[in-house]
């Protein structure tokens, strides 16, 4: 199934989605980080990673939602999915509940703030897992045309029949 939200005839969510994943789960190592030093530069480091993160999130979950509408119903990929749309959520909530918890000291995040941060990074993970079942496995959001020998997705391709009974041809 082809993705319906492109950019140089890319699939986007995929393109965007390593922003926030990258940024949350590196929140969680400048968390772990201070907890190990005690410098505040690292906690205030990842404070404003889960900030980016959490808004880079949102984005990139406009072009998931486009590819997921898409997907027809009544299929295993939409299940899945749907599956990891929720999952995704909620980790986007999850950082936004620890972005509030630190607030007001950005320079010393509570305990309980960066386990926030730590169930985050567990369920970003799965969800994660998912969209990859999804592109690997069951094939949502790749080119219909993919295959070894395929063109170049900046250029279009001219199809056109050779004449009757003959095999279709592909110019780029």
């Amino acid at each position: 199934m082809e993705s319906k939200a492109k950019l140089l005839g890319r699939p986007l969510h995929p393109m965007l989605i390593v922003f926030p994943m990258g940024l949350l789960i590196v929140s969680l190592f400048f968390d772990v980080l201070h907890a190990i030093t005690g410098s505040a530069a690292w906690a205030q480091m990842a404070y404003y990673l889960i900030v980016l993160g959490v808004i880079l999130g949102v984005v990139a979950a406009v072009p998931g939602v486009v590819d997921w509408m898409a997907i027809p119903r009544r299929t295993r990929a939409r299940r899945v999915a749907a599956f990891h749309a929720i999952i995704s959520v909620t980790v986007l909530v999850l950082f936004a509940i620890t972005w509030g918890m630190r607030l007001t000291d950005p320079f010393a995040p509570e305990t309980t703030a960066v386990l926030v941060s730590v169930l985050g990074v567990a369920l970003l993970l799965v969800g994660a897992w998912l969209g990859g079942e999804l592109v690997d496995r069951l094939g949502v959001g790749v080119d219909d045309g993919a295959n070894l020998n395929a063109p170049n997705a900046l250029f279009q391709r001219k199809v056109f029949e050779t004449g009757p009974g003959s095999p279709r041809r592909t110019e780029t």
